[in-house]
């Protein structure tokens, strides 16, 4: 007879692990197993992406990268279930209870994000063509921002009543110019750093980086979960959107940001040009130029509150990321002051002794 609370496709995909289940919670993809044994989460992912996840997965193991929940195999030694076009897994679940200071938590996920970075890292080989068609692509796509940009604010200087927006846009037309033009010095240095090399450094990204991603167990150890977008790829694309989500509020001179990317750091330094490309990115003001096109394609009649208050939004993360890309930066001069002034006093002795 099946138990209350119990849907009976649940029931058959657990059959699969010699689960009885007496109670199950649904949390829509993801369900809450309450039996005998144990409480477990039972995952439902896109089948598309199932094969990539269970062998990144065994990857990461077999690497001895030990902080990402565990999938547990099905009696058949499967690591997950096909039903109803769908794949399901089956992992322990975490009571999330935080043995830390709320603080914590962004600073051990980069630490062990950081790891299972340099846990997968490898250098694979690529064609100066492949980068000469990545910087042509991006410098066209900025060239294109630029012209947009110096005709809607010569459109809006024209013009005999500014609107609210235009008038804000005005006011922050210098702050977008010196983002642009930080982020094209970036790409440019990028170029000159990489123009003879043949290999870049690719590392298993997680693809979801958040701390909702980041759970920890009842001994207080942080494991990363929901790993169905891994892939390979450059390590700035899982900081990139955590920076990007994180600093999207009111204006703060986040330190707290700065180190949490120093920790990461700490464990898996960038490269030079994969610094570059990073700053680059970060500070490209891509909101507010897309929320001026947007403005200037409305075809009825424009909301104007609405249309301020998102420009308002999209300028604090432009003021927001040029303050940490600037404590980057003013930190990788002090390194290199530093380690200037140790190969000159280096040299000293060297001629002294």
């Amino acid at each position: 007879m099946d138990q209350p609370n119990v849907l009976p496709e649940v029931k058959h995909i657990l059959r699969n692990y010699a689960l009885d289940p007496y109670f199950v919670e649904d949390f829509g993809k993801v369900k809450k197993v309450y039996a005998k044994s144990g409480t477990y989460a039972l995952k439902q992912i896109d089948p598309h992406h199932g094969m990539d996840f269970i062998r990144h997965i065994q990857f990461l193991y077999h690497k001895g990268y030990n902080r990402i929940v565990p999938v547990y195999p099905a009696s058949d030694g499967r690591y997950a279930i096909y039903e109803m076009n769908s794949l399901y897994y089956l992992m322990p679940w975490l009571a999330n209870e935080e043995k830390e200071n709320r603080e914590e938590r962004p600073l051990q996920l980069f630490r062990e994000l950081a790891r299972l970075h340099a846990l997968s890292a490898r250098e694979l080989d690529i064609s100066l063509e492949a980068r000469e068609e990545h910087y042509e692509k991006t410098l066209k796509q900025w060239e294109k921002d630029e012209e947009f940009l110096e005709g809607f604010i010569e459109s809006c200087e024209q013009a005999w009543y500014m609107s609210p927006f235009q008038l804000l846009f005005c006011l922050y037309y210098n702050s977008i110019r010196q983002a642009m033009g930080f982020a094209r010095e970036k790409l440019k240095s990028w170029k000159e750093q990489t123009k003879d090399q043949k290999k870049a450094r690719m590392v298993l990204l997680h693809g979801k980086v958040s701390t909702e991603h980041f759970l920890y167990d009842d001994k207080g150890y942080g494991y990363f979960i929901n790993f169905e977008d891994t892939r390979l790829g450059s390590p700035i694309q899982d900081l990139l959107p955590f920076m990007s989500r994180f600093l999207k509020t009111r204006p703060k001179q986040s330190e707290e940001c700065v180190a949490w990317i120093n920790n990461y750091f700490k464990y898996f330094p960038l490269k030079e040009e994969e610094r570059l490309l990073f700053l680059g990115y970060l500070a490209y003001p891509a909101g507010m130029l897309q929320t001026a096109e947007s403005y200037l394609m409305q075809k009825t009649k424009v909301d104007e509150r609405k249309y301020v208050q998102r420009l308002q939004r999209h300028y604090w993360h432009l003021k927001n990321t040029e303050y940490v890309a600037m404590r980057l930066e003013e930190m990788e001069r002090q390194k290199a002051q530093a380690r200037a002034e140790a190969q000159r006093k280096a040299e000293q002795e060297r001629a002294q002794s």
